[in-house]
């Protein structure tokens, strides 16, 4: 059986035992929410890869539990879109649990997900690749995925891990609450500029909102955008406050707080 998820964080009881088609990265915090939902395997977004590779680290981590899994190069299909990851996506990258199923980079996502449906179930946990929520500074806090997110977030600035995507180009995922500035990974920008789809739907509520560039901090880890991340795309609200493609994420931070 294959099932759709547009991201990872939503996976329910229908999800397990299932090939799942996710439009989520690949890297390690994806994989932790593949492996918790007990899914028999899993096709994911590249991300563009991106610095240290993160967007494709969690392949190698399901590994470890034996499950199968690839992604899908992030040009092919749209990240946040399980659909359009199944009808346009094509094989990037594949661990070699999938590979010993036939699975390779130049296939389709469609055929990838039929050979991954002879994939056996996998056994154990990727407990240390949790998400995490961390303060950054007063007022800023750092979530490695938006599953993090929580009502208490209102009128915080947010550091956000995951990508700057629409789920399934819906405008109600773009942030769930009224946050005083946010901070996404731009995941390369990829197909139609879905990774930076979230900041015009911010930008009408008012709120301001950036992306940081993928070759400069590792998506799924909100420390490492803080750290290292420079702004690749930002809203108009966010202009308004002086910050600018090309600036440090600490630096815009000090200028939206």
């Amino acid at each position: 059986m294959i099932t759709f998820a547009d991201s990872v964080t939503a996976l329910d009881a229908g999800h397990a035992g299932a090939v799942l088609i996710t439009g989520s990265h690949a890297g390690a915090v994806a994989a932790w929410y593949a492996a918790q939902g007990g899914v028999r395997a899993a096709i994911f977004n590249d991300a563009g890869s991106g610095l240290d590779d993160a967007g494709i680290a969690g392949l190698i981590l399901l590994e470890r539990i034996a499950m199968a899994a690839a992604a899908v190069a992030h040009t092919s299909a749209r990240i946040a879109d399980a659909r359009d990851t199944h009808d346009a996506g094509v094989i990037s990258n594949v661990n070699a649990v999938a590979a010993q199923l036939g699975v390779v980079p130049g296939m389709r996502c469609p055929d990838a997900a039929r050979k991954l449906a002879d994939a056996p179930m996998p056994s154990g946990t990727l407990d240390r690749q949790a998400p995490v929520r961390a303060v950054l500074a007063p007022n800023v806090i750092g979530l490695d995925s938006i599953g993090l997110v929580l009502p208490d977030d209102a009128g915080a600035i947010l550091v956000i891990g995951s990508h700057g995507a629409l789920h399934g180009g819906d405008p109600a995922s773009a942030l769930e609450v009224a946050a005083r500035a946010a901070f996404f990974h731009d995941a390369g920008g990829g197909k139609d500029g879905a990774g930076y789809s979230r900041l015009p739907v911010l930008a009408a509520r008012g709120l301001p909102a950036a992306t940081v560039d993928h070759r400069s901090a590792r998506i799924g880890d909100a420390r490492s955008l803080w750290s290292t991340g420079v702004l690749s795309q930002v809203n108009a609200p966010m202009l308004r406050t002086g910050a600018s493609i090309g600036m440090r994420v600490q630096d815009a931070v000090r200028l939206a707080g």
